[in-house]
């Protein structure tokens, strides 16, 4: 079910009301800062409830410096601009 944007599954759990699933979410927001994507409500084995969530991914542009300028997108370079940074050499900062 969806509460306020939220996708709450219950898992173990006969399906739970909407202000059952609601209280989750507000329990959730107030202790996380960032965006919350889905919620997971699972039964324990001692009774108690295991509550989980998902953030939503924040949207970002990547923004690299090639050639002494700062950009965001390679669109509108000309084939010339295009080659030069194919060609250049791309390290991995995990080796």
């Amino acid at each position: 079910m969806i509460v306020d944007g939220v996708k709450v599954k219950f898992i173990g759990i006969d399906d739970g009301t909407r202000e059952e699933a609601a209280n989750y979410v507000a329990y959730v927001r107030g202790r996380v800062s960032e965006p919350i994507k889905t919620i997971s409500v699972k039964l324990c084995d001692d009774g108690l409830v295991d509550v989980s969530y998902t953030a939503r991914g924040e949207k970002f542009e990547r923004i690299r410096r090639i050639t002494g300028y700062l950009v965001g997108s390679t669109d509108r370079w000309n084939n010339a601009k295009k080659s030069e940074e194919h060609d250049r050499v791309k390290h991995n900062i995990f080796e």
